[in-house]
């Protein structure tokens, strides 16, 4: 049998969450030999908001990113700032389909910036819908205010044209919700896999 080359994972968070959300995945990977790091952020593969940061992470050294999965999550372009994207989708979004959501500002006039902080309707309605009860209520202890990337946060630096590519590839998960690595865990721990073994 042969032996299959061990892999780092970098696994980044969602928007009001932190490492702890990987809890499932990261055992499973582990588990399968591979090196993990679910890293937390004050802001690989990237999780809804941490798109921006992993993209940002892998224009900057290449050499030493083989590939980003974005899970559920929006992929910056070479053409606008990194946040473009996100603000778009945002914006798209009607104030009700928010529900409980709660958006706060900070910073200064001429920097104004915004946080946000899911709420317990918003998260299991949109977000944990499918996933096991009890991840939704850790979810509920544990999620956080979180700065909303706007421009103002990320930067007006735009992704090098040699850094920043289109997918090479768009896997579905049959049933997953905003949160596969608990409604889907082993369903993402595979494709994770499949995708290091092809790209990596």
């Amino acid at each position: 049998m042969e032996k299959k080359s061990k892999k780092h994972f970098v696994l980044v968070h969602a928007g009001c969450h932190g490492a702890w959300s990987w809890y499932k995945v990261k055992t499973l990977l582990e588990a399968a030999g591979q090196c993990v790091s679910a890293i937390d952020l004050a802001a690989s593969v990237a999780h809804s908001m941490g798109g921006i940061p992993a993209a940002l992470a892998a224009d900057i050294f290449p050499c030493n990113t083989a590939a980003i999965v974005f899970l559920t999550s929006s992929m910056p372009d070479t053409k606008n700032p990194p946040a473009y994207v996100f603000e778009k989708l945002i914006a798209s979004i009607p104030p009700e389909e928010f529900l409980d959501t709660v958006f706060g500002s900070y910073g200064t006039c001429d920097r104004p910036l915004q946080t946000i902080l899911f709420g317990q309707k918003f998260l299991a309605e949109k977000f944990y819908q499918l996933s096991p009860v009890e991840d939704l209520e850790v979810a509920k202890l544990l999620v956080r205010v979180n700065p909303l990337v706007t421009n103002n946060l990320a930067g007006t630096r735009r992704f090098s044209e040699e850094g920043n590519f289109p997918p090479r590839e768009v896997i579905k998960i049959k049933d997953a919700d905003h949160m596969p690595m608990n409604s889907k865990p082993q369903e993402l721990c595979a494709c994770l896999l499949k995708i290091a073994d092809t790209y990596a």
